[in-house]
């Protein structure tokens, strides 16, 4: 049984809709595929639908874009089988939502002003229902002829934490009121790639709040990573997950969805904590 448990669509920072992505995860093979875009639950019913029409089971998922105030450092939090409607997620995220969508906007109009013959019509047809990602910028500029790819020496140099030409600061929630709110939400909660991040120092006090897995295979992780994010898992007794982070072409990576599928015993503990639902 292969399964994908963290994927992002069209509605946050993929090139591709949410039936495009189910598609192709039934062309693939994926019997599981949880829908995880960042800081919001839009398209998650639709997903749902078409997840039974593709003979797909969906997880209705999301990752909210959080921070660990005490550590000074960015944490994403995944969260599974939540509820599709519940004002607490949207309460939390909206405001974070627009936030970053005004600051896009300010990094798009001071890369104007850097002289980039772009506009922000340009860059919001690549945008959707969560308004605009660097990525999205970094396509315009590419369809300008500035460079050939998401991730060039043009995106750091443009969009750097603290010293990127137009980089825009943003003020992320704290992770404790992510984990709180999923878990008010009917869902689990599962702390994406710590290696990616360095989270590991925080993973004892996310316990404390709630924490239920650890996202030990992803492609951030290499095998000294899985190694230790499996350490923290055993240690605390969490679910361990796995996924592609699959973005389509905004992909930072060569993975494919299902690349990261879950084993037959970690597919079982994550069903348990689920509640049996799948």
């Amino acid at each position: 049984m292969l399964t994908e448990l963290h994927c992002h669509t069209n509605i946050s920072d993929n090139n591709f809709t949410t039936e495009e992505i189910i598609k192709k995860a039934a062309e693939k093979n994926i019997n599981i595929l949880a829908i995880t875009n960042h800081d919001t639950l839009s398209g998650l019913d639709e997903a749902i639908v078409l997840g039974e029409h593709y003979g797909i089971t969906i997880i209705p998922g999301i990752e909210i874009s959080a921070y660990d105030y005490i550590n000074r450092k960015r944490v994403h939090i995944l969260g599974y089988n939540i509820d599709l409607n519940s004002q607490e997620i949207k309460n939390l995220c909206n405001p974070m939502v627009c936030d970053r969508h005004k600051a896009s906007v300010k990094m798009v109009n001071k890369i104007i002003d850097l002289g980039y013959k772009i506009s922000l019509e340009d860059v919001k047809k690549y945008s959707s229902k969560t308004g605009i990602f660097k990525q999205h910028i970094m396509k315009a500029l590419i369809d300008k002829g500035y460079t050939d790819n998401i991730y060039s020496s043009l995106y750091k140099e443009l969009f750097h934490r603290g010293n990127g030409k137009v980089y825009v600061s943003l003020r992320y929630v704290d992770y404790r009121d992510a984990i709180k709110a999923i878990k008010n939400s009917g869902g689990i909660c599962v702390l994406a790639h710590p290696g990616q991040m360095d989270n590991f120092s925080a993973i004892e006090e996310m316990v404390k709040v709630g924490l239920d897995g650890i996202e030990v295979y992803h492609p951030s992780h290499n095998k000294e990573l899985e190694k230790e994010s499996l350490s923290y898992a055993k240690k605390y007794n969490l679910v361990v997950t796995g996924g592609s982070d699959y973005h389509g072409f905004y992909s930072q990576h060569n993975y494919e969805l299902g690349s990261k599928s879950l084993n037959k015993e970690d597919l079982f503990k994550f069903r348990l904590a689920l509640g049996g639902v799948l």
